[in-house]
């Protein structure tokens, strides 16, 4: 019976340390410090995907905070009683339920899940890779969540014009982006020389 208890005791403190949000989510710097795992994650996108983590890590703040259990805020009815949720979004990407599952089928990563940061991460650059092809930059941030948010579709057929809420929220990627590319480029090589990564 104490055995048991230990084991649980020690799982649920596990879920808890890769869980919970970072203790300094503006500094990318000191993220990466304190979530080795992450910062593997965002290595490994970058070198499968391209995506720079500085911009990889500007999108998962804005869609979750990195809260890896986020969700959409459930509508109310009547003004109190709790309905549906606006949307299938979940984890760390926010991705809907039908995208996730284009990116299991085409990566063949059919037990990816959206609470899981590397899967998140790797999510996030292979939809950003699929901009590069057609001209996108790797640090405009703020296209690439644009197109993120409407599709590459949508974003061709500028439907985020009629939405300057969203045009707000792409401009806040993109100095995230910015402030995490200055605080990068002066951690990178430390990073690295810790062995936070390891080939």
């Amino acid at each position: 019976m104490k055995n048991s208890v230990v084991i649980f005791s020690i799982f649920f403190v596990l879920v808890g340390c890769v869980s919970r949000p970072p203790d300094n989510p503006d500094n990318i710097c000191k993220i990466f410090q304190e979530k080795r795992g992450w910062y593997k994650a965002a290595i490994r996108t970058e070198k499968r995907w391209k995506l720079p983590p500085y911009v990889l890590m500007s999108f998962v703040f804005q869609e979750s905070s990195f809260k890896s259990n986020a969700k959409p805020d459930r509508e109310e009815l009547f003004g109190f009683i709790p309905w549906f949720r606006s949307s299938s979004a979940k984890g760390y990407s926010q991705a809907l339920t039908s995208t996730w599952q284009d990116y299991k089928e085409e990566t063949s990563n059919q037990f990816a899940s959206r609470n899981n940061f590397s899967d998140s991460a790797d999510f996030i650059g292979w939809y950003a890779n699929k901009g590069f092809f057609n001209g996108f930059k790797k640090n405009d941030a703020r296209a690439l969540y644009l197109a993120y948010h409407e599709g590459y579709k949508g974003y061709s057929e500028r439907t985020y014009r009629k939405k300057p809420w969203l045009i707000k929220v792409a401009d806040r990627v993109q100095s995230r982006s910015v402030m995490y590319q200055k605080q990068y480029w002066g951690c990178a090589k430390d990073l690295k020389k810790k062995r936070f990564f390891i080939f």
